[in-house]
């Protein structure tokens, strides 16, 4: 089994569409624990709302490459457009940032709502 954390950041519907991802995620793999969500001011776009990002620690007997398209799978269910710039509006952003205790996605170490939301998630289960 794979543990893992995920990303997540959405600024259009947020209210709606993070539980609902939460919901579709679940029905794959085992969710053990959602941080905290935080409100951010955008990246690189800022004429958009802000974000409410924050992350989701998970259980998986998917592999990496497979995790990355159910995640891509569960933003194309929710209506994420890919016509938009990345740094663009979104209704969910899901990215793996933690595989098996290791950071795999750089974005962590230039956002610090990545690293609050994976520290929390680390300072309440020291075993990832």
């Amino acid at each position: 089994m794979n543990i893992c954390i995920i990303g997540i950041g959405s600024n259009i519907n947020a209210k709606t569409n993070i539980p609902k991802m939460l919901k579709v995620l679940g029905n794959h793999v085992m969710v053990l624990q959602v941080s905290t969500l935080l409100l951010t001011k955008p990246i690189g776009i800022e004429n958009q709302p802000d974000f409410t990002n924050g992350a989701v620690k998970i259980r998986t007997a998917l592999n990496r490459i497979e995790l990355n398209q159910l995640l891509k799978n569960i933003e194309d269910q929710l209506g994420r457009d890919r016509t938009i710039l990345k740094s663009g509006p979104r209704c969910i952003d899901l990215d793996i940032i933690v595989w098996n205790g290791k950071i795999v996605d750089n974005d962590y170490y230039s956002r610090d709502f990545l690293q609050k939301s994976v520290g929390e998630l680390f300072e309440i289960n020291h075993n990832i």
